[in-house]
C-alpha cells in the first residue's frame, strides 16, 4: 500500500514539474544534510558572475552599456525575489515535513515567480539584443537557444 501511495505521489509531483525525489522519504542523518543544504542554498549567490559571464560573451561595447545595466539589474532583482522567496519558504528543522499539497503550493508559487522573472527579463533583453551586431546576436542566439541551460535561471 506504502509504494502505491509514494507511486502516486511521484507521478503527481512529475506530472507537475517537480520530482519524485522530493517526495522520498529520509532519514535523520539525510535529513539533517537536507537542511543544511537547503539552509546554504540561495537560487540568486552566483548572479554577479552570470552577469559578467553574460556581459563578457555577448562583448558588450559602452555604447551598450545603459542597455546592458537594465538587463543585469534585472537580473539582480529577479535574483534577489527568488531569494526572498526562498527564505520565506525555509522552515524550522524541527517543525513537521510539509504535505505533499504544501510542496506542491511551493513548486507553484516558484514557477510563477520563474515566469515573471522571465518576462521582466524579456522586457529588459529585448531592447539590448536589438541593439547587438550580427555576431553579438549569434552568441546570444547560442547560449539562450534552449540547447543550454546556462542562462535559464536568469
Amino acid at each position: 500500500m506504502a509504494s502505491r501511495t509514494f507511486t502516486a505521489l511521484a507521478l503527481a509531483a512529475v506530472l507537475a514539474g517537480g520530482t519524485a525525489v522530493a517526495l522520498t522519504p529520509f532519514d535523520a542523518d539525510a535529513q539533517a544534510q537536507h537542511q543544511y543544504s537547503r539552509a546554504a542554498f540561495t537560487p540568486g549567490r552566483h548572479v554577479e558572475g552570470r552577469i559578467a559571464y553574460l556581459k563578457a560573451e555577448l562583448k558588450i561595447t559602452d555604447a551598450q552599456l545603459p542597455l546592458w545595466n537594465k538587463v543585469a539589474d534585472t537580473m539582480r532583482d529577479n535574483a534577489k525575489q527568488m531569494d526572498d522567496a526562498m527564505g520565506q519558504l525555509r522552515r524550522d528543522p524541527n517543525a513537521p515535513k510539509p504535505t505533499a499539497i504544501e510542496r506542491l503550493e511551493s513548486h507553484a508559487k516558484f514557477t510563477q515567480l520563474r515566469a515573471q522573472g522571465t518576462e521582466r527579463f524579456l522586457a529588459a533583453f529585448r531592447p539590448l539584443y536589438n541593439s547587438l551586431n550580427d555576431d553579438q546576436k549569434k552568441s546570444a542566439d547560442d547560449m539562450m537557444g534552449g540547447n543550454h541551460h546556462h542562462h535559464r535561471h536568469i
